[in-house]
């Protein structure tokens, strides 16, 4: 079946060049995440990350261009930052709410208007990294980034920015291959481009001694593979039903049919979030732990010391994504909305009134469903950390970046299943 479906893919020019293309991108990519930005200890940096969970896990997420200190060390981070902040005022400008909902030119400008964005966010977030990166160098007793004047500081920040807008436009055209999300399918190659190294790693350090933890392992991923394909999958279809419905000339009534609702309708963005806050007070109590001021440099050295303790970060990290999962899915989700639109098409669900009370009906089914996902949410983001502390052991790839991985792979393989179904479709 797997081997009709590929000669099926490979068959077709378009797909066949579409995926070549991907390819391509992918290879360029991976060659801007190890050109290093001049200044830097790159070995001294790469063991600093592998010393701290909140950087290492951002580290990932740009492909270890982060922890190289390369050209795109950001990845497309801005650019994600300014996707959520624009869907945020979605929800509190009536003016840009209506240009989502109803206008593609509007859409369209909106999305020019995230792209404008991402470039001040980008020269912020390069310029805090090199702060913070500096001022962590100084607490360790290691130089990281060397001592750069400030006409370098600004060059090597528009470089920085200019790599992350360099990925913007990449994605951009991954996407307009129709063989997946761009944007995450370049979060997709930074994650499988370290599993070769960590998997060395782990068998080059291999003794009899390991094989429980090691077949533990072998479980965990199956398990967490299954769990992340049955949850992104995962749905409760609510039956409605149509009191009219126009088919060519005929008019029939009474008909069918099913409003899908999604167990993990926010994606990963709630990890998103979560990793940002938590990586915000550290980082500001770095700014502080060398002041000459008693009182802050205690309390710096205290912020510093509370998230390094695991058991902190594991319970503040997951309760952060079980709060955001509710929250972004409370923003992107909207039961009056979808009430209104059933009631204009004619739709009911059977024993609920359209209107007001559908719409509570929505919300009340929304919420019992999302504790599911949002408790799979958390867990999946402190499994590295749950796993590390019964066997000692890493897993090879986290649970977010498992998360990640299969869900990009999920929906890639629905767009070329579409496109597939659409050429046979021509064929007739």
């Amino acid at each position: 079946m797997i081997v009709n479906k590929l000669k099926q893919i490979w068959s077709s020019r378009d797909i066949r060049n579409d995926i070549l293309f991907v390819l391509m991108i992918f290879v360029i990519f991976r060659i801007l995440a190890h050109v290093p930005v001049p200044g830097v200890d790159v070995s001294g940096l790469q063991t600093f990350f592998a010393s701290n969970q909140i950087l290492g896990l951002m580290n990932i997420l740009t492909g270890g261009g982060l922890e190289n200190f390369s050209v795109v060390m950001l990845g497309i981070g801005p650019y994600i930052t300014a996707s959520i902040i624009f869907q945020l005022l979605g929800m509190i400008v009536p003016k840009l709410e209506e240009m989502q909902k109803e206008s593609e030119q509007g859409r369209q400008k909106i999305n020019q208007w995230t792209r404008m964005a991402t470039i001040p966010l980008a020269f912020i977030q390069s310029y805090g990294m090199i702060t913070f990166l500096q001022r962590a160098g100084g607490v360790s007793g290691a130089d990281l980034i060397i001592s750069i004047s400030a006409a370098q500081l600004a060059m090597t920040m528009m470089v920085v920015t200019a790599g992350t807008v360099f990925l913007m436009w990449l994605g951009e055209l991954i996407s307009e291959r129709r063989v997946g999300n761009g944007i995450s399918l370049l979060i997709f190659a930074g994650i499988v481009s370290g599993l070769p190294t960590s998997l060395l790693r782990v068998f080059s350090t291999y003794d009899q001694s390991q094989l429980i933890n090691v077949i533990l392992f072998i479980i965990v991923a199956v398990v967490t593979v299954a769990g992340v394909v049955f949850i992104t999958e995962g749905q409760r279809n609510i039956p409605v039903t149509y009191a009219k419905f126009a088919r060519g000339n005929t008019l029939s009534s009474g008909v069918q049919s099913h409003l899908p609702m999604r167990v993990n309708q926010a994606g990963v963005i709630p990890i998103i979030f979560a990793i940002s806050i938590v990586l915000f007070p550290p980082m500001i109590a770095q700014f502080f732990a060398q002041s000459t001021v008693e009182f802050l440099r205690l309390a710096s050295q205290f912020v510093i010391d509370l998230f390094n303790n695991q058991l902190f970060y594991g319970v503040t990290y997951f309760l952060l994504v079980f709060g955001f999962t509710y929250f972004y899915t409370a923003v992107i989700f909207k039961p009056d909305q979808i009430a209104e639109n059933l009631q204009r098409q004619g739709g009911f669900i059977p024993g609920i009134r359209p209107g007001s009370e559908t719409a509570h009906y929505l919300s009340s089914i929304s919420s019992r469903i999302l504790l599911a996902g949002a408790l799979f949410l958390g867990t999946i983001a402190i499994l590295p950390l749950l796993l590390q502390n019964f066997t000692g052991t890493n897993l090879v790839i986290g649970g977010t970046s498992l998360l990640i991985v299969v869900s990009v792979v999920i929906e890639t393989i629905k767009q070329i299943n579409s496109q597939l179904i659409m050429r046979d479709y021509e064929k007739f």
